[in-house]
């Protein structure tokens, strides 16, 4: 990823959340300001709507062709080829740094900065990875469909928090990408909200009210809590890692609760 010091303009820090959250090549076409890449986690969400909207396509028009269950895994692999599995990268260092580092902060950040996956990492990626797609699999396809639609860019909003919540635990020198995430301000907050939720709304019209919004809505706030707490204890702050952990934990307590949803409540399964 190459950055460009020119004047920045008003679509620039967007288009860096694209450059920062995926691998599309959009920085051959124009480079953002370096300065860009600070706001790009008030961006995140709408990242969501591109990763998330290209999930809920493969779920749905994959299960016109395949098996529902090959459907679900093609869409988790066509996220992992849009983000380069840049957030389960993030996952796995923070199962690493958080199992293996016991309360030392500077060995959780050593841990973690380590290129190399450890056991934590792998079993942890693991049952991740197999809870979302059992999770994404016990329901039916438009429903799963309608679901990573809403729950991506909901839980980047959620994830988000954690920047305004806590400090950076490392400085900017020793971070991995060496930018710093600022907070975002009133404004910025605002638009993250509409990022985040617009889709969800739109989710909930489109299944008639039957999905639950109180349990889709708080169940992933309080996972990020939650989390909140155990990285504020041990660190003392965020770092990229524990954005990307937190954001693919939350959404996979969004998918939990739809599926939860979907096996207890008859009328969703004959919907669409």
């Amino acid at each position: 990823m190459r950055i460009s010091l020119n004047t920045s303009k008003w679509y620039d820090p967007a288009w860096a959340a694209f450059i920062n959250f995926t691998r599309l090549p959009l920085w051959r076409l124009h480079e953002p300001p370096r300065e860009c890449y600070r706001s790009v986690v008030e961006f995140w969400p709408l990242v969501g709507w591109l990763t998330g909207g290209v999930m809920a396509a493969v779920i749905y028009f994959g299960g016109h062709i395949f098996p529902h269950t090959i459907a679900v895994l093609m869409a988790i692999a066509a996220r992992l080829l849009l983000t380069g599995a840049f957030h389960e990268d993030g996952l796995a260092d923070f199962f690493d740094g958080f199992g293996g580092g016991g309360n030392d902060r500077n060995r959780i950040l050593e841990i973690m900065k380590d290129s190399r996956i450890g056991t934590y990492g792998v079993v942890g990626l693991g049952v991740y990875m197999l809870l979302l797609f059992f999770a994404l699999s016990s329901m039916s396809a438009p429903i799963a469909a309608l679901t990573a639609l809403a729950a991506d860019p909901f839980c980047k909003m959620v994830a988000a928090q954690t920047v305004s919540m806590m400090p950076y635990a490392r400085t900017e020198e020793t971070s991995k990408a060496h930018v710093v995430y600022r907070k975002a301000s009133l404004k910025a907050g605002i638009s993250m909200f509409v990022q985040g939720v617009t889709p969800f709304v739109v989710v909930l019209y489109a299944t008639g009210g039957l999905l639950r919004w109180d349990l889709l809505l708080c169940v992933p706030c309080v996972v990020m809590y939650f989390l909140y707490l155990l990285i504020w204890r041990r660190l003392q702050g965020y770092t990229g890692d524990c954005c990307g952990a937190t954001f693919l934990l939350t959404e996979l307590s969004f998918y939990l609760c739809a599926s939860y949803q979907f096996f207890n409540n008859k009328a969703l399964w004959t919907l669409f």
